[in-house]
């Protein structure tokens, strides 16, 4: 073993538990309207799903149409440089292990039902998302 892999190796020993914690939990928060910025908060997520976060995604506003059946353009035109969509990522994130879910007052303001969403997505439950985003280990990012 070179020298470099034993302080990398001897670092990660001396750092114990807080190192495992790092990237425990994440609520991805996506309010945004763009479609690049909806797509971006997706690609990152999957990234931490990757990484070994326990993830659950947050659509309020304009970003919840992702999670529609009948989503707008916007949510299903694929970009570059991959051609994926903000709904498509978000679909690869549920699969990945992602809980989705969109905020409580969301379907009731378009007066939908849970039925409109697509497969793996759910309506947040207040106290539920309120409880993940206080909990010391999690780490919350907002789009």
């Amino acid at each position: 073993m070179n020298t470099l892999k034993a302080l990398a190796l001897a670092a990660l020993l001396a750092a114990g538990p807080a190192a495992a914690q790092q990237a425990d939990r994440l609520v991805n928060v996506v309010t945004a309207e763009n479609p690049q910025t909806q797509l971006m908060s997706m690609v990152l997520t999957l990234q931490a799903l990757q990484q070994g976060a326990n993830v659950r995604v947050m659509l309020c506003g304009p970003a919840a149409d992702i999670a529609l059946k009948e989503a707008p353009e916007s949510a299903t035109a694929g970009q570059p440089p991959k051609d994926m969509s903000p709904q498509g990522a978000l679909m690869a994130a549920i699969k990945a292990g992602a809980k989705a879910e969109v905020c409580a007052i969301y379907l009731p303001g378009k007066g939908a039902t849970p039925e409109a969403l697509i497969e793996g997505v759910t309506v947040a439950e207040p106290p539920a998302m309120a409880k993940a985003l206080m909990h010391r280990s999690t780490r919350v990012w907002s789009f």
